[in-house]
């Protein structure tokens, strides 16, 4: 099982990313999936997680309103788009499959059983 992001960069503020996360060895259509961040010297925050059973997604107060989760089952990619864009989203990227959402952005970071490697978002003026 492998779980790759990507999409991150440098962008100023008010801008927009995309962020995607494609698997191999699973179908995502079967698990939950967390959008987690880590800015420098901070420990690993919940972002965002989209629930398997009817595909709602809970966000997390700071990025509601600006961040949306989409699924491509086509392409067995998740993709998080980030719009206006503030400092205070810098931080690295990591995606997550897991159990289930419990309707809350973050379940525990214990329920999620398989990570990426991160994609690293940079916001500056």
């Amino acid at each position: 099982v492998q779980l790759v992001e990507s999409g991150g960069g440098l962008v100023q503020p008010g801008e927009s990313l995309r962020l995607s996360c494609a698997a191999s060895g699973l179908n995502l259509d079967f698990y939950s999936i967390g959008w987690f961040r880590q800015a420098p010297g901070k420990e690993r925050e919940a972002v965002s997680c989209t629930s398997y059973t009817d595909r709602e997604t809970f966000y997390i107060d700071a990025v509601k309103g600006r961040f949306n989760v989409s699924r491509d089952s086509a392409q067995n990619t998740v993709n998080l788009q980030m719009d206006d864009l503030v400092l205070a989203d810098t931080a690295v990227y990591f995606c997550a499959t897991g159990s289930d959402c419990g309707r809350h952005p973050d379940p525990g970071q214990k329920y999620f059983s398989y990570w990426g490697q991160g994609t690293q978002v940079v916001v500056s003026s």
